[in-house]
């Protein structure tokens, strides 16, 4: 069966690609770099050639509003009617725990977007709705400093390891499509100044981490269970503390 990675040169692609491989189909990483463009479409015809199988997992270069949405929407309108003219018979799109809740944000209206176009592609799909990933920490922190301290929302987070991400997803794509949304989260939830201080902690990062009920997570407001699955069907094996005890270069 031949499998195509969209985005398979990335944090999350390649892992999958990997994961893929090892299960002895032939997986194509398309990005890019490899000549595969979803958003000129260069590529894309040569690509899905006898493909069974698509998984997306590309991202946005910018999370700004406008090429956000601009990437998400014209990406899938090049890349789902090129599926259908190859007969692809599985997409599966990996998206994010909480998108009809944030569509406050302009990142989550630009993946809401693509949820509704690949639901109307009439192509069988899976939406994996993940969490935060663990690698995203160091993200968090950064783009939450005001005045010299950290202030996040008041709210719960679920994260889990890209490794697991990709295992499931890997999972997926060798599954029937089911038609519907999956959502999968780490072992376990606490609190995101928890998980952030943590972070700061074994990095040797000296900030004050403060909760705000007022604190939006990228442009949109939280209640206390947004970014955590209702109803997971996949939790994964790594935790936080003994993930981020590892040296990098390592995990």
């Amino acid at each position: 069966m031949k499998i195509v990675v969209i985005g398979g040169t990335g944090l999350i692609g390649s892992q999958v690609v990997k994961q893929l491989q090892n299960s002895g189909n032939e997986v194509i990483a398309a990005s890019p770099n490899s000549g595969v463009n979803t958003l000129t479409g260069e590529g894309l015809n040569e690509a899905l050639q006898g493909a069974s199988v698509v998984v997306d997992v590309s991202n946005s270069p910018s999370f700004d509003d406008e090429p956000v949405m601009h990437f998400f929407k014209t990406s899938n309108e090049n890349l789902l009617p090129a599926e259908k003219r190859a007969g692809v018979q599985h997409h599966i799109a990996l998206s994010v725990v909480g998108t009809q809740k944030l569509q406050a944000s302009g990142y989550f209206r630009a993946k809401q977007v693509q949820e509704d176009l690949i639901k109307a592609s009439g192509i069988p799909y899976n939406i994996v709705h993940a969490t935060q990933f663990f690698e995203f920490a160091g993200g968090v922190l950064q783009m939450s400093i005001a005045d010299g301290k950290v202030i996040l929302p008041d709210a719960n987070i679920q994260p889990i390891a890209s490794k697991d991400v990709a295992l499931f997803v890997a999972q997926t794509a060798l599954a029937q499509p089911a038609n519907k949304i999956l959502e999968i989260g780490g072992p376990e939830k606490f609190e995101m100044t928890a998980w952030i201080k943590k972070y700061a902690e074994a990095t040797h990062k000296n900030y004050e981490i403060i909760p705000d009920k007022k604190a939006l997570y990228s442009g949109a407001p939280l209640d206390a269970d947004t970014l955590a699955p209702e109803n997971p069907v996949f939790l994964g094996k790594a935790h936080y503390a003994d993930w981020i005890a590892v040296p990098e270069n390592q995990r």
